[in-house]
């Protein structure tokens, strides 16, 4: 027995020595392997937070949409990773970005930010394009007023044409969606091509675009037109008649109307689950974000003309941006046609 004892033991010791070594050799490729698939994991998880809550702004690859900066930029790899966790957990005062952090009033958890950090950093911006466009978030495309080379020839033969050339270009990708083509005004904002306009100093103009208009959808411009573009495109609405006469013309505006069709409410349906969805809630409840539109409140003291408005022109003051540049009329009166079914689909409503 004895000796039977002393061969286990010096078997057991045998088979230490030689495993011990090839764990510790084996130990850094298991704990890399370990860490490789956490990041992985990290990465898939963070893909589909991304394509929920910030493709529609930010774009399906990344890169921008309108005034919202690109994600996918060497600027941004380069920057400290607290930086980046710190204005995705408070947002950036006076811009679209809200603090998405749950201890800010966001919905993101303080792992989640850190994993989005992560995803930001490291993200393959092509396979998230695909994976935005699988679970069917690709944001819709931007909409501007069409400046042709014709327009353009036209209003630069004039006196000044270099700056009227820049303030039509201004006006059409940042006015005209509220404005209309023509200048004539929407249901959402006030004509432009008017006498009064034009009656009004160069000072009193900028001061309306620099500050906008309390109690109104006109949201200040000053942190997203410079002052060049500014004075351009007051140049350009204070000579509009002359550049009419110079043959330029304008389409005319159309008419909102509030036509509900089946097919009308589901594609709202969609569009509400891929642009806004990730602040007002599934089906409109509401989140930490943003108020619930599926109340009894709102939709029955709201018209479709006024929550036209506020889809298109957005909330001066709040996260609310204006979404007029970026669907089309369709699309606008699409997502009027949903959350008005909403009063009349007898689904149980929430209050807040």
């Amino acid at each position: 027995m004895n000796s039977f004892m002393k061969i286990l033991g010096f078997t057991a010791t045998l088979a230490l020595m030689v495993l011990i070594p090839l764990y510790l050799w084996h130990e850094p490729e298991v704990q890399g392997q370990i860490q490789f698939d956490r990041q992985v994991s990290v990465m898939i998880a963070a893909t589909d937070i991304y394509a929920e809550n910030c493709a529609v702004c930010h774009g399906g690859a990344g890169e921008g949409i309108g005034t919202i900066p690109a994600l996918d930029s060497d600027a941004l790899r380069t920057m400290p990773e607290e930086e980046i966790f710190k204005v995705i957990m408070r947002g950036r005062s006076n811009t679209q970005m809200a603090a998405w952090g749950q201890e800010e009033g966001g919905i993101l958890t303080y792992a989640e930010v850190q994993d989005m950090v992560t995803f930001i950093l490291n993200a393959n911006w092509g396979n998230v394009e695909q994976r935005v466009a699988d679970l069917g978030l690709t944001p819709p495309e931007v909409e501007v007023l069409e400046v042709s080379d014709e327009m353009i020839a036209n209003i630069s033969a004039l006196e000044g044409g270099e700056t009227l050339t820049s303030g039509l270009l201004v006006y059409a990708e940042n006015c005209a969606a509220c404005h209309a083509s023509n200048g004539a005004g929407t249901a959402i904002a006030p004509a432009l091509n008017t006498e009064e306009v034009r009656a009004q100093t160069a000072e009193d103009l900028q001061a309306t675009i620099n500050n906008g208009v309390a109690g109104t959808l006109m949201a200040s411009w000053a942190n997203t037109l410079t002052t060049e573009e500014t004075g351009a495109v007051i140049e350009f609405l204070l000579r509009w008649p002359e550049v009419e006469s110079s043959g330029i013309e304008f389409p005319e505006a159309a008419v909102p109307t509030f036509p509900s069709t089946p097919e009308m409410i589901a594609a709202g349906d969609q569009l509400f689950h891929v642009a806004c969805k990730s602040c007002h809630g599934v089906e409109a409840y509401g989140s930490p974000m943003a108020p619930a539109l599926n109340t009894p409140t709102f939709l029955a003291d709201t018209p479709d003309a006024a929550i036209y408005q506020i889809i298109a022109g957005g909330i001066p003051g709040t996260l609310m941006p204006a979404w007029g540049s970026r669907l089309s009329e369709t699309e606008l009166q699409s997502l009027v046609a949903f959350l008005r079914s909403l009063e009349d689909s007898g689904q149980p409503i929430l209050q807040q």
